[in-house]
């Protein structure tokens, strides 16, 4: 299989080539966004929000986006989806309302559906949250079974799992988050 070439994407058009899977995502211009613009989830009634980005699928990859979370009560929250495949996939995400930084993975089809939404934490850390209002930026690098994940340059996951192997590249809130996402990059290894 050929290696695709690197994606980035600063969200300065329309979204061509996006599958919104739920969600109000749509391209407005936000302060602080490398081009004035970026991709913001505005939705606040669905549990989880996700659209995922053409290209792909990747199996080895490393991604990275800012992200900058505006409001949420109940929270306020920002992710890259990776591996999606078949609407399951894994979630590396941080939250502006807690001080923790996740890894999950989500199986929509899984027997406990109706109390978890599908989703499943492998792993997290405690760490300061990120600063509503402010830009952050989330990375992951996948290869094998080896996933990292990096919250404002500082590595604070290390996992190994193999459940999914390869798929697309995504993006994700949850709940009444209103979320800014700028420079997608996306790096097939």
């Amino acid at each position: 299989m050929a290696i695709e070439p690197d994606r980035q994407f600063e969200f300065a058009g329309p979204l061509e080539g996006w599958q919104t899977l739920t969600g109000k995502w749509a391209v407005e211009d936000v302060s602080g966004a490398v081009r004035g613009k970026a991709l913001v989830q505005r939705a606040t009634e669905n549990s989880f929000n996700v659209i995922v980005a053409p290209g792909g699928p990747y199996a080895d990859v490393d991604v990275s986006v800012r992200l900058k979370p505006i409001s949420g009560r109940e929270d306020a929250s920002g992710g890259i989806v990776f591996r999606f495949s078949e609407g399951r996939y894994y979630l590396i995400r941080a939250n502006a309302l807690e001080d923790n930084f996740r890894l999950y993975y989500v199986d929509p089809k899984s027997f406990f559906t109706f109390i978890t939404g599908g989703r499943y934490e492998i792993t997290g850390v405690d760490t300061k949250a990120p600063a509503l209002g402010a830009w952050h930026t989330l990375r992951i690098a996948a290869q094998g079974d080896r996933i990292e994940g990096w919250l404002n340059g500082r590595r604070l996951i290390e996992y190994r799992d193999k459940r999914y192997s390869a798929g697309r590249i995504g993006l994700w809130t949850k709940a009444d988050s209103v979320t800014a996402f700028d420079s997608l990059v996306v790096h097939p290894i």
